[in-house]
């Protein structure tokens, strides 16, 4: 019965896709130019030397040598190997779904076990600098402070999930022999990334390509993804079901001292991060913390379409997915509660203070993370041709040789 109520399902939404796409065709396509820009002018150029550089520290043993180094933290913090320092690292410089890549990889090569994987996941997908300070505080809101204020409660929330979540699958760990915990060693560090090179007999060349088929192969299906989401939300928004369901949250806004208009925004953000913010900053209120709460919770909670991103990555492997979801979830509220609390010392207090130090009139100088970000938009479509250029270039040559 549970599997043909999934076989209804399933069915269900590709039907209301197709009629969706006919009755609306103009507005889709515009929506789907919409997110494929975003993909190819920020996304994939901002990502793809992130994915590569993971592929390559792999396969050169750099994260067995890290694994060792960093377990005296990462055992005691979040319960899961050295290891996983690498995905927590790269997860919080380059965004979203890099966490679940790493993680996935490293279950791959049985680095992590699957309950470590599940932890490790749970905590490594966050909004990366890039976006917070760049794409919302610069580019939505005008504001650059409230990236502070974001950036400390999203990561700080994130680390806090970590912590939560070291108590995942302790039960079933039990049944499964543990593995002595391995001490701080440089040289042991450095024996180990020497072995696991030498388990690697590919040459550098082909090492270096299978690098960047593998992350441009990962790249393909999450810039499939945002074009999806992008035209599921325009599409939800013009039949009028985004307004439906915000119609059942709008009542509840006001026990927390939140503006009923904020509701439709807030849905969307539910659906798709960067349309959710957007709207949400054009929305007028009393103060910006109310923008601020919701802008932390769906940076929290990932969105629909990046969850989606992570559930196709992790369906590769035997990670399971709800441990990442209820994360999510628990990162959200964490991230709200910070906002609340830190929103008078790092944001209220600290305009007071600037304020009274710079004098009027004085030039700011744009922040670093700013103008990568505009830097991006201006040659990411280059740098994205050229790197797909290479990827077929690359696949036609593994074709010929074999």
């Amino acid at each position: 019965m549970k599997q043909k109520l999934k076989t209804l399902g399933y069915g269900g939404i590709s039907i209301f896709l197709f009629f969706s796409l006919i009755r609306f065709p103009d507005q889709a396509l515009e929506a789907a130019i919409r997110g494929l820009n975003m993909w190819w002018e920020v996304v994939f150029p901002s990502l793809l030397p992130f994915f590569i550089t993971a592929e390559l520290l792999l396969a050169f043993g750099v994260v067995k040598f890290l694994g060792i180094l960093f377990e005296p933290i990462m055992r005691p913090l979040f319960n899961i190997p050295g290891a996983g320092s690498f995905g927590w690292i790269m997860g919080m410089a380059s965004g979203y779904p890099t966490g679940a890549k790493i993680a996935a990889r490293l279950r791959e090569e049985k680095q992590v076990t699957q309950i470590e994987a599940e932890r490790l996941v749970s905590f490594t997908n966050n909004s990366s600098p890039l976006f917070i300070f760049g794409a919302i505080s610069a580019g939505f809101f005008y504001n650059i402070k409230l990236g502070l204020l974001l950036a400390v409660c999203h990561y700080g929330a994130n680390t806090i999930v970590g912590v939560v979540m070291r108590f995942h699958g302790r039960k079933q760990e039990k049944q499964i022999t543990k593995q002595k915990r391995q001490p701080f060693s440089l040289k042991k560090a450095f024996q180990e990334m020497h072995r696991n090179r030498l388990r690697n007999p590919r040459p550098f060349g082909e090492i270096l390509g299978d690098a960047v088929l593998n992350s441009i192969q990962t790249l393909v299906m999450v810039g499939g993804f945002i074009i999806l989401f992008s035209v599921l939300i325009k599409l939800l928004f013009l039949m009028d079901i985004t307004s439906f369901i915000s119609a059942f949250i709008e009542p509840i806004f006001p026990v927390f001292d939140l503006p009923k208009e904020l509701g439709l925004p807030f849905i969307s953000g539910l659906f798709e991060i960067t349309v959710g913010s957007n709207l949400i900053s054009q929305v007028t209120t009393d103060s910006l913390l109310q923008k601020a709460i919701l802008i932390s919770f769906i940076l929290g909670f990932n969105g629909l379409s990046i969850q989606a991103q992570v559930a196709s990555i992790l369906a590769k492997t035997d990670i399971r997915f709800y441990p990442y979801f209820f994360a999510r979830l628990l990162h959200g509220t964490f991230a709200v509660i910070l906002t609340i609390l830190l929103y008078k010392p790092l944001y209220l207090e600290r305009i007071v203070f600037h304020s009274n130090e710079i004098p009027a009139g004085t030039i700011q100088e744009t922040p670093i993370g700013i103008q990568i970000y505009y830097l991006l938009q201006a040659i990411g479509p280059s740098l994205t041709i050229i790197s797909l250029g290479a990827a077929i270039f690359i696949l036609i040559n593994k074709v010929r040789k074999k």
